[in-house]
């Protein structure tokens, strides 16, 4: 289903720096899909810098294994969570497809466009993502009503709603905060190429016309959204500050490790400065 067997599994694992002496032997179990979660979200940033570039986003394997894994590259809920269930796949987990719709922005109704997984361990299934960004959960979370975490100083918490609703919901200082919400519904990958099209070319697509960059972290997250790059901590504490054109590419490399080349730096740097 996501072309696991077409992975170099030993070249992913080596991007996002999980050695199987220290971290363990890989297998279906729940054990392997922490460690695999956790590496995968602080090694390899959220991006959308072919989408702001005005490039194509392809999903099949070899692409994203060209860009995610060689070239060090990030991207999106699409890309990353499809080579996410490839690797899950190649080792043997059972992973479906979701589609979620964002709730983080307020009182909104966004189309579905934010693509997740469902593993199944050992009869239990578990939301499994590592492409939601800043707010995204660092591991997997229980597929449960009532279910309560802690990583690392942020607590993620699911609710079930009318006609079998999941939401993933975020513990902040003021309360509860609804992070997106989907159905029970099995998405496939061409489910996700449906999606990713509009993301990535739709003129009312949030993706187009800015930079994009974010990294969730166990003790500080950061995002950067046009001009604004944001901080949070998880006690709490907040700051922003204003990076500007000319600082777009070392702010890129410092705070989500993100080198260019020197295109893709000119292009982005004019993109930056027209939406600033």
């Amino acid at each position: 289903m996501w072309s696991g067997e077409e992975l170099d599994l030993d070249a992913y694992l080596a991007r996002i720096g999980y050695d199987v002496v220290r971290h363990g032997e890989l297998a279906p179990d729940l054990r392997t899909l922490t460690g695999l979660h956790r590496a995968h979200v602080a090694a390899v940033p959220f991006e959308n810098l072919d989408v702001a570039l005005g490039r194509p986003v392809p999903l099949d394997l070899k692409s994203l294994q060209s860009k995610l894994v060689e070239r060090r590259r990030g991207g999106y809920c699409y890309e990353q969570n499809s080579l996410f269930a490839a690797a899950l796949e190649r080792i043997g987990f059972q992973v479906a497809g979701r589609g979620a719709r964002n709730r983080s922005r307020g009182a909104t109704l966004p189309p579905v466009t934010h693509a997740l997984l469902a593993v199944t361990v050992e009869g239990e299934q578990w939301l499994a993502d590592v492409g939601f960004g800043w707010q995204g959960p660092l591991e997997p979370v229980p597929l449960r009503d009532g279910a309560r975490v802690e990583q690392g100083g942020w607590t993620f918490g699911v609710g079930v709603e009318d006609e079998g609703i999941h939401v993933l919901r975020s513990l902040r200082p003021e309360g509860w905060t609804d992070l997106y919400a989907f159905s029970p519904q099995t998405l496939f990958p061409g489910d996700f190429t449906v999606m990713n099209h509009y993301s990535s070319s739709h003129p009312q697509s949030r993706f187009l016309g800015q930079v994009v960059a974010q990294r969730p972290g166990a003790d500080v997250r950061r995002a950067l959204v046009r001009e604004t790059l944001s901080t949070v901590r998880a006690d709490g504490s907040a700051e922003e500050r204003t990076v500007g054109a000319a600082e777009l590419a070392a702010a890129l490399e410092v705070e989500f490790g993100i080198e260019l080349d020197a295109e893709e730096r000119a292009g982005l740097e004019r993109v930056h400065a027209q939406g600033a």
